[in-house]
């Protein structure tokens, strides 16, 4: 079982010239209780408000005066109910067609497509509504609602298990429902009367005990997923029932996994009672404490940032608690860190943008970018030294304006030493970059003065 272990600022003396402070800055408000934000492969942004609207922020900043879509005639909201999420085709540009996942007016999930219309890229066509997949909802709550197309081209839907307390009707264990699972659908492909096909490789097809729908199960109220646009590897962010919120990791091509709700809450046994044998399951790489005299009790799952603006985030996976405004990171090897909070907030749901900058929205009604005040890309340049070319592929000259340097060193952005030269003595270096993979490094000098500064360099 995976435990959390506070993040090593002391790994190397160079890492504290790096430790990142996360901040936001404001976006656009006035939105009626924002809970996804997707892009279709283009500048603009769009907004799912749970009443049932999306809407869209042009490519200049403004929010459109019609709305992208408008169900609100036709889904339940209250409680967790209403329009939950959002998920462009990947070939959108060339089909239009986008996916919808609500609670419908009877109270069950129902995920639908729709089509761009014809004559306007900014709404859609209210009329071409094709139903993809529906189940019922036993509650209004743990509803789960959240899509996203992985690399392999087919749709990932998040149930939660139905609502209630404690899971008293086992339906996140249970492989014959579809709550309290990650389902794997092909939209592409319908078959068997059905608006929708199966993926040769889901793991239950042979099993008369399971669902052919279900990827993944064992989980509570896997509010948000995501997959890391570089490694392709699935984020979760499982909702506890009220001590451990849990961020849950698995490759793209780990099928049938269980992340063992409701037999623990994170690492914690809750009620293992017929359960099975606990070296089946898989625990979380990441948790945090919701217990009583916590400020947090619901986790928001975000994403692995891959922008280019704040590199110091680059592979930092974000989440935020509904609570207490907490935004905070877990890295590659698990390490959970409390970044920033900032109360008054209730977060919901992350975002990404074309670029792969990330954004957060309060339920309030208003959304944020998620920025670093340090090193960001508005610092790019110092009146000390410069980079030329930058960005760089064969090699690099460093110069530096007022005094000679000593040392120089370049550093990954996991703080791997890569390069290092001492006892250098000039204003004037060049640097063969033939060694180096293409991505963004970091260049650090120390003066002969024993001054030292800090440089992004791309690599392409």
């Amino acid at each position: 079982m995976k435990k959390l272990v506070p993040l090593l600022l002391c790994m190397l003396p160079f890492y504290s010239l790096l430790a990142q402070e996360i901040s936001i800055e404001l976006f656009k408000s006035d939105f009626n209780s924002p809970v996804n934000l997707q892009h279709a492969g283009d500048e603009r942004l769009f907004v799912v408000e749970q009443g049932g609207l999306i809407k869209v922020i042009d490519a200049d900043g403004s929010v459109l005066p019609t709305p992208f879509l408008n169900l609100s005639g036709q889904i339940s909201t209250g409680n967790e109910r209403g329009l939950l999420g959002l998920a462009f085709h990947p070939e959108y540009a060339s089909n239009g067609f986008f996916y919808v996942n609500y609670i419908d007016t009877n109270g069950n999930t129902q995920v639908s497509r729709f089509n761009v219309s014809a004559g306007d890229a900014n709404i859609a066509d209210p009329n071409s509504e094709l139903d993809i997949i529906d189940y019922i909802q036993p509650s209004g709550n743990h509803n789960g609602g959240c899509m996203a197309f992985g690399a392999d081209g087919y749709l990932y839907i998040s149930s939660g298990d139905g609502g209630g307390s404690g899971d008293t009707d086992n339906r996140a264990q249970n492989r014959l429902l579809l709550l309290g699972k990650l389902l794997r659908i092909d939209v592409d492909n319908p078959s068997d009367g059905n608006n929708y096909g199966i993926p040769a490789d889901n793991p239950f097809i042979a099993d008369p005990d399971g669902r052919n729908e279900i990827w993944a199960y064992g989980l509570r109220n896997p509010w948000k997923f995501s997959f890391d646009s570089e490694t392709n590897d699935l984020w979760i962010g499982d909702v506890g029932q009220g001590a451990v919120e849990e961020i849950d990791r698995a490759s793209a091509t780990q099928a049938g996994l269980n992340y063992g709700w409701r037999c623990y809450e994170g690492n914690a046994p809750f009620n293992t009672a017929n359960c099975p044998d606990d070296s089946t399951l898989t625990f979380p790489i990441a948790q945090y404490s919701s217990a009583g005299g916590s400020p947090h009790c619901s986790i928001t799952g975000g994403y692995v940032y891959r922008g280019s603006a704040f590199p110091e985030n680059y592979g930092l996976y974000f989440f935020a608690d509904y609570c207490s405004g907490l935004i905070g990171t877990v890295d590659a090897e698990g390490n959970l860190t409390e970044q920033e909070t900032f109360g008054g907030n209730n977060w919901v749901s992350f975002g990404e943008d074309v670029n792969k900058e990330l954004y957060i929205l309060s339920l309030g009604g208003t959304i944020y970018r998620v920025t670093s005040e340090t090193l960001s890309t508005s610092e790019f340049t110092t009146e000390d030294f410069s980079l030329i070319p930058n960005p760089a592929s064969d090699k690099v000259i460093l110069n530096f304006k007022n005094e000679r340097v000593r040392s120089i060193s370049i550093f990954d952005l996991k703080g791997s030493l890569l390069f290092s030269e001492e006892a250098i003595s000039t204003t004037n270096k060049e640097i063969s970059l033939s060694g180096f993979s293409n991505g963004i490094y970091l260049v650090k000098i120390t003066s002969e003065a024993g001054d030292t500064q800090v440089k992004k360099l791309l690599i392409q």
